[in-house]
């Protein structure tokens, strides 16, 4: 009867999606022509440089500096993100407010203000700071810096208000003052999700470090647009493969500390950690884990050597002032408004498409990406005797399967879309797909932890009493994790409709185009205006998106 309810529960859910799937194609299917079958020669020549990319002693000198640049980035940026996050997620929580000042118009203040850092993208920072401080190292540090730390703070305040408050009420009640409450009642048992939040974001600023080097500020995501720009796919592919690799690596390290410390999940959105963290405040057993971590941060502010006076040079005062006033802007004529209405639906309508398709894909992907499921005896293998064929096709299956997320998630959305744009013409589609193929990745690792973390022993009954692997995944694994899949996905659709700029920047449709157009031709007036409506659109998702997670649990 649960599993009926369960299925019952979620049919409006899978109406929805098909619905916005059937709807968005409509849409689009009056855009023009699609595929582009003059560009299939050049989608094959790319393809067949990937078996011989570009191993000269040279050229791998370049793409090893670059490789140290784009870490150090994605390091400082995290760092500085993370310490800002926590004040303004602690600021902009409700228990806060609730406890401290009981006054929740400071906190809608307080999270309306860091709405707009979040709602432009990283890369919209960067053109804006490399026109106030030319190409130096700080531009990407401070692009990932401000809308992360904005990002940070909206997680952590969501963490901060879904843990249990019972143990800060016992210190309220015993006369602790309500901050000393709050700090001590309130945040140790916040510090798990929290931490492991913040291992995700390094995660996801490496990615961000590389889309970076589209606007010049070097690393590997510069010379691979270089690449792309000048044909030479060899070189293209060997700045990929060194991509993933350090995601890969990336990666395996997060997961590493995570499980030292006792941490099951990247990204819990808000839900406890199944496991008790080890340690937390860096005791005897595990001071080499945050040393090393602080170590690292000083490294990497070394190596890029940012000029930090660059932030109070009369040089930036003045040239941002310029910027100002040119940014003022004009009440649009009833044709621009047209063309704005017309380009926003079609940005809600890229990111929800890209959300979707990436949810559906993930959803599959997860279950052979989860360790131990495609084995003999396994929740989807056969119940037979573990013969080694099926045991090597089951490690072949759950290997191949995480190689696939990781070179997806591993290359940037707009990279994916440069690609995409070898065989399709310029519009929404290549955004989409570019945006659905990068975040399958990120879901599908998401999903297939989730997968890897749930309580199996009831569902394993299922098998023992002879259900198949499929009424075993329908009956009994996916009624459980359904929910924290839709959570995921709909946290995955604000993070989509923010880089719908991105990929709009390199002629994928959508805000982004006409932020590049306007960009291009120093229409700062229009600019303003566009991102204005960007900026309301991301905050009607991540509403929708917030109200929907919390129905969710």
């Amino acid at each position: 009867m649960t599993a009926r309810r369960s299925r019952i529960s979620h049919k409006p859910w899978a109406i929805l999606s098909i619905g916005t799937v059937l709807i968005g194609a409509f849409s689009l299917s009056h855009t023009g022509p699609v595929l582009n079958i003059g560009g299939l020669p050049q989608a094959l020549q790319f393809l067949r440089a990937s078996l011989h990319p570009d191993l000269s002693f040279d050229f791998l000198q370049i793409i090893i500096r670059a490789t140290g640049v784009t870490f150090a980035y994605a390091v400082c940026g995290t760092l500085l993100s993370i310490a800002i996050g926590f004040l303004g997620g602690i600021l902009s929580s409700e228990i806060w407010w609730h406890a401290v000042w009981p006054n929740q118009a400071g906190r809608s203040v307080v999270r309306g203000l860091l709405a707009i850092p979040r709602a432009i993208h990283e890369l919209i920072w960067g053109l804006v700071l490399v026109n106030l401080l030319g190409l130096d190292p700080l531009v990407a540090i401070l692009a990932i810096t401000i809308p992360f730390s904005a990002i940070v703070a909206k997680v952590f305040s969501e963490i901060l208000d879904e843990t249990p408050r019972a143990p800060m009420q016992l210190l309220v009640s015993a006369g602790v003052a309500p901050p000393s409450a709050v700090l001590y009642g309130l945040l140790p048992q916040a510090l798990p999700n929290l931490l492991s939040y913040s291992f995700y974001r390094f995660e996801c600023a490496l990615r961000s470090s590389a889309v970076l080097g589209i606007i010049g500020a070097g690393g590997l995501g510069y010379e691979i647009f270089l690449s792309l720009q000048s044909l030479r796919y060899e070189q293209l592919w060997t700045a990929f493969y060194a991509l993933i690799l350090l995601n890969g690596c990336v990666d395996a390290w997060s997961a590493a500390v995570r499980q030292r410390l006792g941490f099951v999940s990247r990204l819990a959105l808000g839900l406890p950690q199944r496991k008790e963290p080890q340690d937390l405040g860096g005791r005897q057993s595990n001071w080499w884990i945050w040393s090393g971590i602080g170590l690292m941060g000083l490294l990497c502010f070394w190596f890029v050597g940012a000029d930090w006076s660059l932030l109070w040079s009369g040089r930036t005062v003045r040239l941002l002032s310029e910027l100002a006033a040119s940014a003022i802007p004009q009440v649009p004529t009833l044709a621009q408004g047209i063309t704005l209405l017309q380009v926003s639906w079609q940005t809600v309508v890229m990111s929800l498409l890209a959300s979707i398709l990436a949810s559906m894909g993930g959803l599959v992907l997860s279950l052979p990406a989860a360790r131990g499921f495609l084995l003999p005896k396994g929740l989807l293998g056969t119940m037979a005797s573990e013969t080694p064929w099926a045991v090597a096709v089951g490690k072949f299956g759950y290997v191949g399967t995480r190689l696939f997320l990781l070179v997806s998630r591993a290359v940037p959305a707009p990279i994916w879309a440069l690609v995409f744009l070898f065989i399709l013409f310029p519009g929404i589609w290549p955004g989409a797909l570019a945006l659905a193929l990068h975040n399958l990745g990120i879901l599908g690792r998401l999903m297939a932890e989730v997968n890897e973390n749930t309580e199996q022993r009831s569902i394993r009954a299922l098998r023992i009493q002879g259900a198949s692997a499929l009424q075993t995944l329908l009956y009994g694994l996916l009624p459980v994790t359904l929910p924290q899949f839709l959570a995921y996905s709909l946290y995955r659709w604000e993070v989509c409709l923010r880089a719908t700029v991105i990929v709009g920047l390199v002629g994928a449709g959508g805000l982004g185009r006409l932020m590049m157009e306007q960009i291009s031709s120093f229409d700062y007036g229009g600019l303003t205006l566009t991102l204005t409506i960007f900026v309301f659109l991301t905050i009607v998702v991540d509403s929708i998106s917030a109200a929907l997670r919390q129905k969710l649990r």
